[in-house]
């Protein structure tokens, strides 16, 4: 058995990069980015108006008032898309709607609600002086051309999604998905919606390691809930190396009698790095490579499984693809967490601030075949080995998961 930090160097120093490929945009969602995405022209690219009103030059509208209005010549319209091309001169104006080029000549926009309105007349009524470039969102204001937009490495959510299209980009250079294949043994094990026979229990752990790798950003190849039967274990594994860049069980790498897991993986030829790992819980844990494909070997309790997946699959496919990595997250303990003498200890947990500060606890449920014990969670606690607990105001560190949020 080894310390939770020397699995940690292990795996760290056998993870490889998947490649890139280019995707069209709207393709993008989710994916990694491979390169930087830069500002192909500033924004705004040029001087628009900020309200529907009137282009006008200020100096002509310096006495305006509602007592004595100043009129001026309507001489054209400017809207989105359809710019003016006519300068004003003194005394003129321009109708000019929300987004506009502003014509030559104009140095100001005056709100349409402070004069006598849109209309087809020639002329129209100024109520108010209009301050030098007042409404107007000038070039470059937000970006300048060739400004950093996003850093590579992050995953395209609706924001970055968002700004490629803005500033033009059609496709965009994204990692390739890892590509997984993901089994559980047990001949206990029985699809949710049969009928449950004594001594069988509902498959739940394929379905939560589907949505895990999905939310990752992988795509999974195979998918199968296999007998406790070494020939068909080594049929599956046998394709499964053939097509998968990441393998990943759930159940059979303890050491009951029909633990075979482990033995087919190192009769088809994969190097073990380490079996077990002093944490609780999950420690019979198995990492091992062969050529660039990674295996993992998670227990079949429900909540090891799913904690297993978050603290050592995740990091990796993550690290596979490029993603930046965020700094540790640490909270103030509202409750105390019970310690383990030789083990780094997990517990699902919640997350929230209270009086500005940052503060978690752990669920009530400890037991490692206790899934409910993730319902409300929105992190992993975790914290090394240590004698009896720690208490609250201490210091723990926070695994948040990734798709929920801190409030």
């Amino acid at each position: 058995m080894i310390s939770w930090k020397e699995a940690k160097s292990i795996i760290s120093k056998n993870i490889f990069s998947m490649g890139k490929e280019r995707v069209l945009l709207n393709e993008s969602v989710g994916r990694v980015l491979r390169e930087n995405i830069m500002a192909s022209f500033p924004s705004p690219r040029f001087n628009n108006s900020a309200m529907d009103g009137f282009a006008v030059r200020s100096i002509d509208t310096k006495k305006a008032s509602k007592d004595k209005p100043v009129e001026l010549k309507i001489i054209d319209i400017s809207s989105a898309g359809s710019p003016s091309r006519i300068s004003i001169g003194f005394g003129e104006c321009v109708q000019c709607m929300t987004g506009a080029k502003i014509p030559k000549g104009a140095d100001a926009i005056l709100k349409v609600e402070d004069t006598s309105g849109f209309s087809n007349n020639d002329y129209v009524k100024i109520m108010v002086p209009a301050s030098y470039g007042a409404h107007i969102r000038k070039r470059g204001e937000e970006i300048n051309e060739g400004d950093l937009l996003i850093k590579k490495g992050i995953r395209v959510t609706a924001n970055e999604l968002g700004t490629c299209a803005t500033f033009g980009y059609g496709e965009l250079n994204v990692s390739q998905k890892p590509k997984i294949s993901i089994f559980g043994t047990g001949n206990e094990l029985v699809e949710p919606g049969e009928n449950l026979k004594e001594g069988q229990i509902y498959n739940s752990n394929l379905y939560v390691f589907t949505d895990l790798a999905e939310k990752a950003g992988a795509q999974i190849k195979m998918r199968e809930v296999i007998r406790d039967n070494k020939a068909s274990l080594k049929l599956f594994l046998s394709e499964a190396l053939e097509v998968s860049d990441v393998i990943i069980s759930s159940g059979g790498v303890s050491m009951g009698r029909y633990d075979y897991v482990r033995d087919a993986f190192i009769d088809l030829g994969v190097k073990e790095h380490f079996w077990k790992v002093a944490q609780k819980p999950g420690k019979p844990l198995f990492f091992g490579t062969i050529e660039n494909k990674l295996i993992f070997g998670l227990p079949g309790n429900p909540v090891s499984s799913y904690i297993g997946f978050m603290e050592w699959v995740w990091p990796v496919l993550k690290v596979m693809m490029g993603e930046n990595c965020e700094k540790d997250l640490y909270g103030m303990l509202d409750e105390s967490f019970p310690l383990e003498k030789t083990k780094h200890r997990f517990l699902f947990g919640r997350a929230y601030y209270k009086n500005g500060k940052l503060v978690c606890r752990p669920t009530s449920r400890v037991g490692s075949h206790m899934l409910t014990s993730a319902l409300g969670a929105n992190c992993i606690l975790g914290s090394e080995p240590g004698d009896g607990f720690l208490n609250p105001g201490d210091l723990i560190k926070i695994n948040l998961l990734p798709w929920e949020n801190i409030k």
